[in-house]
């Protein structure tokens, strides 16, 4: 595993090859370490890999050493995990888009990297209004006191309004930033970086040093989703960061919620918008954390629970119907966990799970979750 993480830090070097190109190399080669050996008549045949990205493959390897760097880049980013490491976010492995290596600064929670504890991700509009700075920190605090993690971007506004929420309620939060770990953005936010730190997370896919760019900020809003269970979006105007955030988290099938707003007010369009696409309404943080099911704070014991042995009879299903059933459990199980346990497409584990449920064999309960029965 060690040799494999300099591999996946050495790959993400490369020109051209995102994290989509590095997940069909190591499906196709086995290990990245394997990959980098390969010629380019090998190379040709991993979907993706055109005479382009091929010749700047070759270029990136005659100039980089994979365990060199490693140590060179450890040097200025002493804290980071590639998909190699067992302590990678584990609802981060279930996006198409995982970013290979993600820095990071602070107190780790293992509970929260193995995806026990469960994280929510609240954004919204860098220029809320009194409405939408209020009802952020009630419902940062509302979750923080009910045992969530809040994922946010440390962005002025909305971030910033759920950040503060959060830590005066003495919780833990995560801020994903679109610049280096090292870096604060906006600047007035040292403050709130050093506590954030203090009392949660700062990550980020780029490495020290690396300032801000207009570019990362929506590539970071991927990752907010990925680590959540469910995103809320507060305040966001009809053409927003936020709702780039909210669309990522439809695509990794997670829920989405809105705090409702007024028609005369700009900075709600978005949410409304969002609400005519099935979004759920906030009504009450008691209302939401009903939506969310109160999502328990799980310790290993129940976390193992999750997981039927293989001796678990199972009833006669079809292949991909008896997948599914056989990632379930006799308690709630969230649905990120489903699709990765039966490691099939979340299209495919939804359909699955309907049919399952019409054979009485499966309930859904709120907060997208599901069990047996």
């Amino acid at each position: 595993m060690v040799e494999e993480r300099a591999y996946w830090l050495a790959w993400s070097q490369v020109n051209r090859v995102g994290p989509i190109l590095l997940k069909r190399l190591q499906q196709h080669f086995g290990t990245l370490a394997e990959a980098w050996t390969a010629n380019a008549a090998q190379l040709g045949q991993v979907e993706g890999f055109g005479p382009q990205i091929i010749t700047a493959v070759t270029a990136a390897r005659s100039q980089i050493n994979p365990q060199q760097f490693l140590e060179q880049h450890s040097l200025k980013n002493p804290n980071f995990w590639t998909l190699a490491d067992a302590d990678y976010p584990r609802l981060l492995l279930e996006i198409p888009t995982s970013p290979p290596v993600l820095y990071y600064r602070g107190v780790v929670q293992n509970q929260e990297n193995h995806g026990i504890k469960p994280m929510v991700g609240i954004v919204g509009t860098r220029e809320p209004t009194e409405y939408g700075k209020r009802w952020t920190r009630k419902i940062s605090s509302a979750l923080a006191k009910h045992g969530f993690t809040v994922v946010s971007g440390m962005a002025a506004g909305i971030d910033t309004e759920a950040h503060n929420g959060c830590l005066k309620a003495g919780g833990r939060t995560i801020a994903v930033l679109g610049t280096g770990v090292d870096m604060v953005y906006p600047p007035r936010n040292q403050s709130l970086y050093q506590q954030i730190q203090q009392q949660g997370l700062v990550v980020s896919e780029y490495p020290a040093g690396t300032g801000p760019n207009r570019a990362h900020f929506p590539q970071r809003n991927r990752i907010i989703a990925g680590l959540s269970r469910a995103v809320l979006v507060m305040e966001a105007p009809s053409k927003s960061g936020a709702l780039i955030t909210a669309y990522c988290a439809n695509e990794f099938c997670r829920d989405v919620y809105v705090l409702p707003g007024s028609l005369d007010n700009q900075q709600s369009l978005g949410c409304l918008g969002l609400m005519s696409r099935g979004a759920h309404v906030i009504l009450n943080e008691g209302h939401l954390l009903e939506m969310l099911g109160a999502i328990p704070k799980l310790d290993n014991t129940v976390q193992l629970q999750l997981f039927p042995s293989e001796s678990t009879p199972l009833p006669q299903l079809e292949p991909e119907l008896a997948q599914v059933f056989q990632a379930l459990a006799d308690i709630p199980t969230p649905f990120d966990v489903i699709v990765q346990q039966a490691n099939l497409a979340p299209g495919l584990v939804s359909a699955a799970l309907l049919q399952l449920e019409l054979l009485g064999l499966v309930s859904q309960l709120p907060g997208m979750r599901y069990q047996r029965g």
